[in-house]
């Protein structure tokens, strides 16, 4: 009798956590879902005749260029990068291990505003150029950063890091032995990359590469301020300057499919092929140390993305921000911080309970439908911010109004917006989009900790939640930590969704720096752009650290 009540207890606890489990990805899922659900409502016909008159065709032109060319850039010096830092020796190598990160702390609408302002005409660059050859206007030509060419360049050194990440670790984990018998058949140095260590990498490849479009196709900063027409703009105009809902959730399906499909097209593209390391050994092979010129020209190969990814526009920021800086720099100020800081700390624990709830559920389960539901949480990260707004905004905006209704009919007083009146809605939001990151996070560490844990716990006589409490939580604090800065500094970052569904008169860092910048005032807004770039160091580091971990490892 005992027995049974014990495994009764058991399915009850294991019921438990699947039902959490269903109800958190349901409620991760519905605002695609609702994005989805909106696709055939065919009340928006002078909306649609608007847009494609004017704009549409122009929204599919840039968005394909974009991507294009970001894709280009970012697989192009990510692999390089990480390829010369991890099988050759030169000056500098130890230096650049870590410090090819650092772009990441970088958002692409800071950087967009800061070479703005060093590109123009009355910046440095060019009054330094006409003071020193006595040029004037009309002299001589000069490239415009504010174009669709300029943003693909933005993106591209700020996103090049997914890539040199993912392809490094591959390098280092997957190759040394292949490349041992590929130089024994008498492979090169350019043939032993070409024939293996690439074909090796590819799927790392194109998984930073992919994480790098699904960044540039949910950015509105950048692509705004530069005044390229894509679909993220699409999805704010028809929002807020046409006010009609169902074209700007349509325009975010459009532009979610384009995701699917350009994911969908790689794995097609793949066919039956498979990448997978057949050799035993796991050591890295013996660098090539490379001569002093072709040392130093590796060494510059590595210090330009960097330097324009980072140094410079960093330095520059420095420069405006003390020189002259937000004039409001004082209780407006702290303010804002105060709001951003209290939406990335509140989500940042928010996230890190519900991943370490998804991740401890699939563990248990028996069954695939708790990693099936994980996976569906994932998809999150890959919908851009704009999307997530819409699909947040139009349910919440329907259940608090009913809300609203049923309260004033209950106690005759209308309490407000209850949801989308306050910070409530935004929260969500940015757990929508930023969950799966933890959840990566937890998964991965969690799949560390060896089986023998939970029956020992169990032979101790803890339950299940007790042993989530007192043996994996401990085990976890590392990961947990880490989980939460990553979400804390993406939510600092994140622009298109708190610029929809921000509460009226509450701004955050990132929107203030947006609002100056799009102003024109731009010494203005390094301010508040310098506080985002230096919270955004704190995860580098720690990645940096992890990357050093790896090499150590390999080698």
């Amino acid at each position: 009798m005992n027995s049974l009540a014990v495994q009764g207890a058991r399915r009850l606890q294991w019921s438990t956590l699947t039902v959490v489990s269903v109800l958190i990805a349901v409620l991760i899922a519905a605002p695609v879902l609702s994005v989805f659900s909106n696709v055939f409502i065919g009340q928006t016909g002078a909306t649609w005749s608007h847009l494609a008159d004017t704009v549409l065709g122009e929204f599919m032109l840039n968005t394909v260029i974009l991507c294009v060319g970001v894709g280009l850039g970012v697989s192009s010096i990510g692999v390089t990068s990480a390829w010369l830092t991890t099988m050759l020796d030169f000056p500098g190598r130890r230096f650049f291990e870590w410090a090819l990160v650092l772009p990441l702390a970088m958002p692409a609408y800071v950087m967009a505003y800061v070479y703005t302002d060093f590109l123009q005409f009355v910046g440095p660059l060019q009054t330094w150029l006409r003071e020193t050859f006595e040029w004037r206007r009309g002299d001589y030509w000069f490239p415009d950063v504010r174009t669709v060419g300029g943003a693909v360049a933005m993106f591209m050194f700020v996103l090049y890091p997914y890539v040199y990440m993912i392809a490094r670790t591959a390098f280092l984990e997957r190759a040394g032995g292949m490349l041992e018998a590929g130089r024994s058949l008498g492979l090169g140095p350019w043939g032993s990359f070409f024939r293996v260590s690439l074909p090796l990498a590819r799927p790392a490849v194109v998984a930073g590469t992919a994480l790098a479009l699904m960044e540039t196709l949910a950015d509105f900063g950048t692509v705004s301020y530069f005044g390229v027409q894509t679909f993220t703009t699409g999805i704010y105009r028809a929002w807020f300057s046409l006010g009609d809902r169902i074209a700007a959730a349509q325009l975010s399906a459009a532009l979610l499919a384009f995701v699917i499909l350009v994911l969908t097209l790689e794995r097609m593209s793949r066919g039956r092929a498979r990448f997978n390391n057949t050799s035993r050994q796991a050591s890295m092979p013996v660098r090539l140390r490379l001569p002093l010129p072709l040392g130093l020209l590796a060494a510059f190969a590595c210090f330009m993305p960097l330097l324009l990814g980072f140094l410079l526009p960093g330095g520059l920021l420095l420069q405006m921000a003390f020189a002259e800086g937000d004039a409001q720099f004082g209780q407006r100020f702290v303010q804002l911080a105060r709001n951003s800081f209290v939406l990335a700390i509140v989500t940042a624990i928010a996230a890190v309970v519900l991943a370490v709830v998804l991740g401890y559920a699939a563990r248990l389960a028996r069954s695939k439908l708790p990693h099936a539901l994980n996976r569906v949480v994932g998809l999150g990260y890959a919908v851009p911010g704009s999307v997530i707004a819409v699909g947040v905004l139009i349910p919440l905006t329907r259940l608090d109004n009913w809300l609203a209704q049923s309260w004033e009919a209950m106690f005759g007083t209308n309490p407000g917006l209850l949801l989308t009146g306050g910070i409530a809605a935004l929260v969500y939001a940015y757990l929508a989009r930023f969950l799966a990151v933890a959840l990566q996070t937890v998964e991965s560490s969690l799949g560390k900790i060896t089986s023998s844990m939970d029956d020992a716990s169990r032979c101790l006589g803890y339950g299940k939640w007790a042993t989530l409490r007192r043996v994996h939580v401990p085990m976890l604090r590392g990961s947990l930590l880490t989980a939460g800065l990553l979400v804390f500094v993406d939510v600092m970052k994140e622009l298109p969704a708190t610029l929809v569904i921000r509460p009226f008169n509450f701004d955050t860092l990132a929107t203030q720096a947006h609002t100056l910048a799009a102003d024109e005032r731009l010494a203005e807004a390094s301010t508040a752009a310098l506080i985002i770039v230096a919270v955004g160091l704190l995860p580098m580091f720690v990645i940096s650290r992890q990357i050093l971990k790896v090499k150590r490892r390999a080698g």
